[in-house]
């Protein structure tokens, strides 16, 4: 009886020092991880030693995020982290996501006045240092985020969707507001993504071209891509949760086939669908090349000199290539990678349409906006 109570006690305090010394030894063999594709990050790497960086205490804090980072069977341990949280201790959401009926959304609330408030002032200075005195028409639209469709009712912290509103249209008196609200349900977005599915939003972009007196293409006029690979959204890698991929569609006609788009950056012309994104980590980043600072596009096939510029944000990035048709150029401007001082630089404003296009998510949270 001895003995066994010894083993017993050998075995208690072996047992996890053995797991701990194997999952070093693993963490110090194992292939080094370059890029989470559920967060859609790089993953920190080995910090360089120096007496300088281990004095101060860098080499440690660096270190640290390396370790956590590096850990063996991370993305599982995530998982399971988040699989006993959501069943096991009934939590409401997992990292600020909830889900229902299938669809993925993040905790917004509460309103952030002053964010509103810093957004509503940005495109106000925009007017008056721009706009102001030329012959230009200036619109505001606002995109609901599927807590629009899903938090109240089912319990969760909600946004006041009609005083953000408010709040906006008494910043920006000199604007007319599109509304998109009633154009739009939650199943016009991907269940997993923040965004809109562009194959879905044909109605709100009609909408769109009506308030700006505008003649868009309508849905005969396209064919539907679906791309090769599943699309996982930012949700469901947030989350950690085990979730079913959307499909990621994309829309062709005769008019984006043959659209150039002209990028600032690089300063190189390119198609509409950037097919090679379909293969990085955000797949959505197919439409337009993803998040970019400046784009021109040009549509040769325009029956029209009319010309529209939109301030946006990544929403816009699909809805963009379904108002190509009404237009001769569209050009899109970015306000979280350019400043609103250089954009005098780039475009002369004169008779264009001008449309201020951004998600409730991006304006409850403004600071970005520059």
């Amino acid at each position: 009886m001895e003995n066994k109570e010894k083993i017993k006690q050998l075995a208690a305090v072996l047992t996890p020092a053995l797991i701990l010394v194997a999952l070093t030894l693993f963490c110090w063999f194992k292939p080094h991880t370059d890029i989470s594709v559920s967060e859609r990050r790089e993953l920190a790497s080995f910090p360089q030693a120096s007496y300088a960086a281990v004095a101060d205490g860098t080499f440690m804090e660096q270190f640290e995020l390396y370790a956590e980072d590096q850990f063996p069977l991370r993305e599982t341990f995530r998982t399971g982290k988040a699989l006993s949280g959501r069943y096991l201790f009934a939590r409401p959401d997992i990292n600020g996501i909830y889900s229902v009926n299938g669809y993925s959304a993040a905790i917004l609330a509460p309103l952030d006045e002053k964010s509103l408030e810093h957004a509503a002032g940005l495109f106000e200075n925009l007017y008056e240092e721009y706009l102001s005195g030329t012959d230009v028409h200036v619109y505001l639209s606002v995109i609901p985020d599927k807590g629009y469709f899903l938090a109240q009712e089912n319990g969760y912290p909600s946004l006041d969707y009609g005083e953000l509103v408010r709040i906006l249209r008494d910043g920006t008196p000199h604007m007319s507001y599109i509304d998109l609200f009633g154009e739009l349900s939650v199943s016009d977005y991907y269940r997993t993504d923040t965004h809109w599915r562009q194959e879905k939003i044909l109605d709100a972009v009609g909408k769109l071209a009506q308030g700006m007196g505008v003649s868009v293409d309508g849905a005969d006029a396209y064919r539907e891509v679906i791309a090769d690979r599943d699309f996982y959204g930012v949700y469901a890698g947030q989350s950690a949760l085990p979730t079913k991929p959307d499909r990621l569609v994309y829309l062709v006609s005769s008019v984006t086939e043959q659209a150039l788009v002209y990028n600032y950056e690089t300063e190189q012309t390119g198609s509409v669908y950037d097919l090679k994104k379909a293969n990085d980590p955000d797949m959505y980043d197919l439409f337009l090349s993803g998040p970019v600072r400046l784009l021109r596009i040009e549509n040769p096939l325009a029956e029209t000199d009319r010309e529209l510029v939109i301030f946006r944000d990544s929403f816009s990035s699909s809805a963009a290539p379904l108002l190509i048709s009404g237009y001769k150029t569209v050009t899109l401007v970015d306000l979280r990678y350019i400043r609103s001082y250089e954009i005098g630089d780039w475009i002369d404003f004169d008779r264009q349409d001008v449309l201020f296009l951004f998600n409730t998510a991006l304006l409850n949270g403004s600071w970005s906006l520059k």
